[in-house]
């Protein structure tokens, strides 16, 4: 196996265990602020994506970006759903 892929994997594998470590510390009450807050990052994931797709002309390649852009897209489009969802709680109601 080439260096560079174990050290990606690598990254990948302590990258998930920090991931979940933070977010199974997160109470509920702040989830819905900082799951619109990380809209932000799931764009910069897009571009990265993005990147990975269109560099080398790999299948591996072209199949890992294509399946991460599918991701990252979900996640953003969910996330301002969501933050829209919960701005809309706090708008006055008309009484008609």
């Amino acid at each position: 196996m080439p260096e560079s892929l174990i050290m990606g994997l690598t990254i990948f594998v302590l990258s998930m265990f920090a991931g979940f470590e933070v977010i199974t510390k997160v109470p509920p009450t702040l989830h819905t602020p900082l799951m619109s807050g990380a809209n932000a990052i799931s764009g910069i994931a897009i571009i990265g994506a993005l990147l990975v797709t269109g560099g080398e002309n790999q299948t591996l390649n072209i199949i890992l970006g294509v399946i991460a852009v599918i991701f990252a897209t979900i996640n953003v489009v969910g996330g301002f759903l969501v933050t829209d969802r919960m701005l809309n709680m706090f708008k006055k109601k008309d009484e008609k």
